[in-house]
């Protein structure tokens, strides 16, 4: 059984996976200040939660986009299963051609959804992962990660508008009943998801044009359920695509 670890800046999943087959998911909150011990704890409880004897694991991986926290994880990952965990970086066997100007500073995150997304998907494919930023990536026919996209994601959005205005207040991310919003409330909304699926519209548009054909497109990370569906393009949303990327970097590089 594989533990499958993707710390990202606002929650760290945890994914058990065994031949192919994503069993359990966990999620816990990604906490800088938190020690080796402590992660151990939080990793044990989530175990015994979810019914998980933890000593079946033979088999790790790390993916962080937190550097701060890297070597906590990869401590508690070896404390908890005896094993040194494989981490996601530069020097892995990927199975893709990283085409960009400093392959070394592309993100792991970006790694493990681009290959998932060559394993399981017609290429040329549109990545589109939505998390505290949103980011997409752009992988070729010939599995050629050709480059991509980060802006704001819409939480980080949403708190930048009420934290940085006198009169505009926190609100929670929910589709509103229409485009055009009759309150505050339900206008930033708008402005939060309808503006964000006219930006993925717009952007896999003008990706298409640029690369001269049509793509899939495929939507993962915590925000893109409630962005999806109101999309104007066919888009794919897989809740679970950097996990199996994260699967598949493992048995390239065991």
């Amino acid at each position: 059984m594989l533990l499958a670890i993707d710390a990202g800046n606002s929650n760290i999943v945890v994914g058990l996976i065994e031949n192919e087959k994503i069993i359990k998911v966990f999620r816990v909150s990604t906490d800088p200040s938190k020690t080796e011990d402590e992660y151990l704890i939080a990793f044990r409880q989530l175990m015994d939660v979810g019914n998980v004897d933890y000593k079946k694991i033979d088999g790790a991986i790390v993916c962080s986009v937190v550097p701060p926290i890297k070597s906590a994880l990869t401590g508690a990952v070896k404390k908890l299963t005896g094993i040194d965990p494989l981490i996601v970086g530069a020097g892995l066997n990927t199975g893709l051609t990283i085409d960009i100007d400093n392959p070394a500073q592309l993100g792991s995150d970006l790694i493990a959804d681009a290959v998932a997304a060559a394993s399981d998907y017609a290429l040329p494919a549109v990545v589109i992962d939505m998390g505290t930023a949103t980011t997409i990536s752009v992988v070729g026919r010939d599995s050629r990660y050709l480059g991509g996209v980060i802006v704001p994601g819409l939480r980080l959005a949403l708190n930048a508008l009420s934290s940085n205005t006198s009169q505009l207040p926190k609100v929670s991310i929910e589709v509103p009943g229409s485009c055009i919003g009759r309150n505050t409330v339900d206008c930033m909304k708008s402005g939060s998801i309808f503006g964000a699926a006219a930006m993925m519209d717009g952007m896999i548009e003008r990706i298409e044009d640029e690369i001269g054909e049509k793509a899939t497109v495929i939507a993962t990370g915590g925000l893109a359920q409630y962005v999806v569906p109101n999309c104007r393009r066919e888009i794919i949303y897989d809740e679970n695509l950097l996990l199996r990327g994260l699967d598949r970097l493992y048995n390239m590089n065991k």
